[in-house]
Order: structure tokens, then sequence, then C-alpha cells
């Protein structure tokens, strides 16, 4: 085995993944309760207590609804930056107002790589509305897995992190004219079209169309908006634009459910 990616949940309402090698298994967020965790780990197979450790990507409840209990329950290393680390000590003070304490935080700075047991992993900053968001790059025999989901547009500092992938999740949150005729206020649609908020259709064809290197074996489209998206939508535009750079044959595009895990992707 070389390495594998498994979505549990990607959407608005919780997202939660884990990328594992031989030996490491790393959970990549927390947005979905323990329990939910722990049942959809367990329908595909795998032990929840096998986890080598958490990595957080940002404060966002749908990144770190189940945390604290994760973490209680599992004992294992959380790593954040530091300023995401004070958000979510903020935003989860209990009823007296005392600060929730992790066991074993680690802090990590973006940009620095550092080591979860034979993955290497280098977290980079995207751009969101959120204390210190970051996406991440996993590199373990001779395998690379790039995830980047919550931001607003696609700096070239983020692209120059995704060359190379063999396992590539990327965000394809909204349809913009869907966007625009939802029923989200129009203060909440300002913040996901910004270059703070969510990536769109569009936004990840363009980059597909123009910049990205047809490296991986798997593309997913992660965060879509059960409001303002549908998945054949973001799959359709997303083929066409692998297509025109003929790499649709390279590639297979799968789509991340908020609802139930994805089958492993194994390389």
């Amino acid at each position: 085995m070389g390495m594998s990616v498994s979505m549990l949940a990607s959407g608005s309402r919780g997202n939660c993944a884990i990328v594992a090698s031989a030996r490491t298994k790393i959970l990549v967020d927390a947005g979905i309760s323990c329990r939910e965790t722990f049942k959809r780990m367990k329908a595909l197979g795998d032990d929840p207590h096998s986890l080598s450790a958490i990595l957080i990507t940002h404060e966002h409840s749908d990144h770190i609804y189940g945390l604290a209990t994760l973490a209680k329950k599992l004992r294992i290393p959380v790593f954040m930056t530091g300023a995401t680390q004070q958000a979510w000590a903020r935003a989860m003070r209990n009823e007296k107002g005392e600060r929730p304490q992790l066991e074993r935080f680690e802090r990590f700075e973006s940009g620095h790589g550092f080591q979860v047991g034979d993955i290497a992993v280098r977290p980079f900053t995207i751009p969101h509305d959120a204390a210190d968001p970051v996406g991440f790059t996993f590199r373990a025999e001779g395998i690379k897995v790039g995830v980047a989901t919550d931001l607003g547009y696609l700096p070239v500092s983020v692209r120059d992190h995704l060359r190379g992938c063999d396992v590539l999740v990327m965000e394809s949150n909204h349809d913009l004219e869907m966007l625009r005729v939802g029923p989200y206020p129009w203060s909440v649609k300002q913040r996901v079209m910004s270059r703070v908020g969510h990536l769109s259709n569009v936004a990840l064809a363009d980059f597909f169309s123009n910049d990205y290197d047809n490296s991986a074996t798997f593309v997913v489209l992660a965060h879509l908006s059960e409001q303002n998206n549908h998945p054949e939508i973001a799959r359709r535009e997303a083929e066409k634009a692998l297509a025109a750079r003929g790499g649709l044959f390279q590639n297979r595009v799968l789509l991340a459910s908020q609802t139930e895990a994805l089958e492993p992707l194994r390389l």
C-alpha cells in the first residue's frame, strides 16, 4: 500500500477526511460529531483507534465541531496553528466561560513542514475568512496528496503547492448563478463570492484549464454547497475543463458527499 484518502464528510454541515500510509493515519478536520466519525470509519472497515493524529485547517464549526470529544476519546495529538487553536478555544467556551483544553496540542506554522509518522505534512496559507486557515499536502512512499478547500481564490502560492499531486481534493463550492438567485441573504452571498470566501465551479474549472499540471490519478470535488450547487453541474464543469487539457482519461473525477463516506482512494 502506498497511500489512501477517505472522504468521510464534505460540505457546509461538516468536513472530515482521512489520509493514510501503511503505518500512519491522519484525520484531516473534525467537522462531524465523534459518534458519526466513528460510524463512518467503521462502515469503511476502519478502526477509529488506529488514528495517529488530527490536523485542523481552520476554526469554523464545520471543521471543528467534533474535535473536543474526538481528542478526549482518542488521546492523540491535535495539530493546529496557534491562531487557530486560540480561535477554537474562544468559540468552544462552556457556559462558565472556560476554554476547552487539548491534552496533546501540537502547534505548527504555515509554510513549515512537519512529520506525522512516515507522512510528511506541508501546510500552506489559503485565502479564507478565518484566523489562520491552511491547506495541506501529504507525502509518503512516493505519493503526494493535496487538500485545498475553503478558499476564495487560487493564488500562485497555492497553485505551486498543488503541483505533482497524485490525489487532489479541491473545493467546488457553488454555481455562481444558483448562488445569485438562491435563498441566502445578500451579505452571505457577498461573503461566499469574495476573495476570502469559497471557490466556485467556474474558478476551479479555470484552474484546471489554465494552470493544472494534469498529474493526479484522482480529482475529488469537495465542499459542494447543498443550496447553491448540484453535483452534476460541478462534475460537468470540472470534466469539461480537464478534457480541454487532454486529462480526462488520466483523471477520475469524484464527488465527496455531505451525507456518506466516499470509498477510499488507494494509490
